[in-house]
């Protein structure tokens, strides 16, 4: 007989007379491959090596009873399926409950008929392959919702990081801003010790921190003199626009693009906007993205400004250390100072 897999089904019987073993013998090697162990021990062996279909198991033995055989079979992961059926001389209601409770699948009282043996084998062998095949058609299902799920993502993640070049194209800035961002971001999240999860999240998701400039005109993202009062109110927009843009998905990564997009521009102190949210308060990713953003405008020309000096950077990230910035990540910043300037020269406009 052949199981679902197309694979002959093997039987071991676990054992310590040998009158029963040759009788067993008799009746199953007609029809199932058998092997043999004398003991719990033994049994190992052969169970690990051979992982058979299902297992037929004398309650009294030396060294080991079959309870505790069982049991062990059933608290070993790649075992635990293999279906136990226990043969005993006297089975009393507590014996089914410390059998059934240890694992095991059914119960064949001693003296039993070879026809009621091979009919509960049989039986066993049947449920074990529907839960096999059971348990095949969910992996594979599993694997294609994952494999969805992926493309799902990297299409996001495509769309993110060409809609932020796009963005910092039209403020005249580069493409390689928001790659340095996504860069640096992604430094400071290791760093930080967040999961890998989270790393990957802000490192796809902090490119769309500007995305809110598309809705801003030429005149004022162009301009290249200070703001007046009413223009900086107007260039503050953007955030609460670049929410509201990326609103609408449940999607962890648009999640976080949005959070970085509304958050940036939040200060440690509270004197940030749009929301004026203070030390906590402002979403971790929101943090980060606020120091990768500022360290690299200020180490690159912008429309209304020249680049910094290394060392005027280096004192405003002091100097704002739990005022503007987070000071944690102000201390992680100086740490990793190395890798962050790796990162601006790999990555030149």
């Amino acid at each position: 007989m052949r199981n679902t897999l197309g694979l002959d089904y093997s039987i071991l019987v676990i054992e310590d007379s040998v009158p029963i073993i040759e009788l067993l013998q008799n009746i199953i090697e007609e029809h199932y491959r058998f092997s043999v162990a004398l003991n719990g021990p033994s049994a190992f062996e052969i169970i690990k090596k051979s992982k058979p279909d299902l297992i037929l198991l004398d309650i009294v033995m030396p060294e080991m009873d079959g309870f505790e055989v069982c049991h062990q079979i059933k608290n070993t992961p790649d075992l635990r399926n293999i279906p136990v059926i226990f043969l005993t001389g006297q089975k009393s209601l507590e014996d089914e409950a410390q059998g059934f409770a240890a694992g095991a699948s059914d119960f064949v009282t001693k003296p039993f008929s070879p026809k009621t043996l091979l009919a509960r084998i049989q039986t066993h062998l049947r449920l074990s392959d529907q839960r096999k095949l059971l348990e095949h058609q969910v992996s594979v299902r599993t694997a294609e919702v994952t494999n969805l799920n992926l493309e799902i993502m990297e299409t996001q993640k495509e769309i993110i990081h060409t809609m932020g070049p796009i963005c910092e194209g039209r403020s005249k800035e580069t493409g390689n801003h928001v790659k340095r961002v996504a860069e640096y971001s992604k430094l400071l999240g290791e760093s930080y010790g967040l999961s890998e999860t989270d790393i990957q999240l802000i490192y796809a998701a902090s490119p769309m921190h500007d995305i809110g400039k598309v809705a801003i005109s030429d005149e004022i993202l162009q301009k290249p003199g200070k703001l007046t009062p009413s223009e900086r109110k107007y260039m503050e927009s953007h955030s609460l626009l670049g929410f509201e843009m990326l609103s609408g998905s449940s999607r962890k990564l648009l999640n976080a693009a949005r959070i970085t997009a509304l958050e940036h521009h939040e200060k440690w102190d509270g004197s940030g906007y749009p929301k004026k949210l203070k030390g906590e308060e402002i979403h971790l990713f929101g943090r980060i993205t606020a120091v990768a953003d500022v360290f690299d405008a200020l180490s690159h020309d912008r429309c209304y400004k020249k680049a910094w000096a290394d060392q005027d950077i280096f004192c405003l990230f002091k100097e704002e250390r739990g005022k503007h910035f987070d000071p944690k990540l102000v201390d992680l910043f100086f740490e990793n100072l190395e890798g962050f300037l790796k990162i601006r020269s790999n990555n030149q406009d």
